[in-house]
């Protein structure tokens, strides 16, 4: 952890080179324009959270408070269905299949993912007048330093949010269960990994690879929180407003709860988890109270997938009774709510996810919003909101929120969203209809099937949510006008008209 003196140094230092060149290019606002602190968990699924599920053992008061005091979302979706592609659709407003990366995620080794001249919200937001920061898991490639065939950490990374907009940055650089386990502030390495982590199973799942002393598993999550809050202290009392991106490491594995946490909620490790992760929420939200700009802070809170846990039917020993089994009956919890498979998958668990958007003042107190949104969205929301515009071929697939947020309806519908498993499969969702473009859950759940292998599975979400019928013989025409749509928006590379 880093006192309050010690960050401002560190702010201080690490912006200081840019600000001539900032200062000529930034349009002066009045400084009424809100915070945005977007916080974005890893692997929380949609039945982890009361607010979302009743049925749900696991507290979560804090998540519980931002949708009472918030607008819920209850058709929000995320670009894919794994961790990689989906924070380069929320930083870009792309879809990240339009990437090199058409499957699969980065490890901790990855090359960087962004394009050079690919803008990201940070950088928008920056230019706006904005002052950015990021706070946790990166995973989308840094760059790091070679000497010969071997990693040099005593080098800064030559990529990363350091150089994709973001004026401060204190990052791990993917998720938890991947070396190097090192923390990267301002691209530099904050001690060198001497350490050789050894492999571990579930639930503390581990790989083998290089850790840094100051690099504790359980400790990240509190260390994480002290950085982003004493951020929102300092930010707070600066006139610019800010935006903080706080991508969470958990509850992805390894389910490494803190042992404040272990045993808190007679669902296993991993409800200990999802109850720690809500108390990390719970900080965010008091920091911002307390600095008293809550009037004046938009706080989104989402998961970059959904659960990875497994819904198992009948008497099957799970994760209640085996702290080892990754998965649990459907009388003990649902992790993913009622929808069909699990993180990686095309079917609806996989990237409908909890969504939960506060702004005291501006957005009513307990509302809900049915309409179907996609992450890639924050990016024109965000912009929309900071009086930037979207130029060019910036954020191709987003589109702005804010009249939902508003309680209003869109001018127009937004176009159809595109989902993408892990194993590269695609379906589109328009209105009730969900056409998937393949004959499988492109996923983990069987069976996997493969892309574009007929036949095609179609559903109708208004009466069948679990996707348990398809009615692709009984509705041609709908079928056909989908699959041309979703290869429209493929081929284009926009969604846009």
């Amino acid at each position: 952890m880093i006192a309050a003196r010690q960050l401002l140094s560190l702010l201080i230092s690490q912006c200081s080179l840019g600000l001539l060149s900032l200062l000529c290019c930034v349009t002066v606002y009045a400084d009424d324009r809100p915070n945005i602190i977007f916080i974005l968990a890893d692997d929380m699924g949609y039945g982890d959270v009361q607010a979302l599920n009743e049925k749900s053992k696991i507290p979560t008061p804090n998540l519980n408070r931002l949708a009472a005091e918030g607008m819920t979302f209850t058709d929000a979706h995320t670009p894919s269905s794994v961790c990689t592609p989906t924070r380069y659709g929320v930083l870009t407003g792309r879809y990240c299949w339009r990437t090199r990366l058409k499957s699969g995620v980065l490890n901790g080794y990855g090359a960087p993912l962004i394009e050079d001249d690919r803008k990201t919200v940070a950088e928008a937001l920056r230019a706006s007048g904005y002052w950015t920061g990021i706070v946790g898991k990166w995973h989308l490639g840094l760059g790091f330093a070679k000497d010969g065939n071997e990693f040099d950490f005593s080098k800064p990374v030559s990529n990363g949010p350091h150089t994709h907009g973001f004026d401060y940055s204190y990052i791990i650089p993917a998720s938890l269960d991947f070396p190097p386990y090192v923390y990267i502030e301002a691209g530099k390495i904050t001690e060198f990994p001497k350490l050789s982590q050894s492999a571990q199973r579930f639930p503390a799942f581990l790989r083998q690879g290089e850790r840094s002393p100051d690099f504790v598993m359980e400790d990240v999550l509190d260390n994480l929180r002290s950085h982003v809050t004493a951020l929102i202290s300092l930010q707070a009392k600066e006139e610019k407003p800010f935006f903080i991106y706080f991508p969470l490491t958990a509850p992805h594995k390894p389910v490494l709860p803190h042992p404040r946490f272990r045993g808190k909620t007679e669902l296993g490790p991993y409800g200990d988890f999802v109850h720690q992760v809500d108390d990390i929420v719970g900080g965010v939200v008091k920091a911002v109270d307390g600095a008293g700009i809550a009037e004046n802070t938009l706080i989104i809170y989402t998961s970059d997938n959904g659960s990875f846990m497994y819904q198992y039917d009948g008497t099957k020993t799970d994760h209640l009774q085996d702290e080892k089994v990754q998965g649990y009956r459907v009388e003990n919890h649902q992790p993913n709510g009622p929808f069909r498979g699990t993180k990686a998958d095309i079917w609806e668990a996989g990237h409908r996810v909890p969504f939960f958007a506060r702004w005291k003042g501006k957005i009513e107190a307990g509302s809900k919003c049915d309409e179907t949104i996609c992450l890639t969205d924050f990016f024109t929301t965000a912009t929309e909101i900071a009086g930037a515009e979207v130029t060019g071929d910036d954020a191709p697939d987003s589109f702005s929120l804010l009249p939902l947020l508003s309680g209003k309806d869109l001018a127009s519908p937004r176009p159809p969203v595109i989902h993408h498993s892990v194993r590269g499969m695609f379906a589109i969702r328009d209105g009730d209809w969900k056409l998937v473009l393949g004959d499988g859950s492109g996923g983990r759940q069987a069976p996997k099937g493969k892309p574009f292998n007929k036949p095609y599975q179609l559903f109708n979400l208004a009466n069948d949510i679990g996707e348990t019928t398809n009615v692709i013989a009984e509705n041609p025409e709908i079928a056909k006008r989908l699959e041309a749509e979703c290869e429209r928006i493929r081929e284009s590379g926009t969604s846009r008209k």
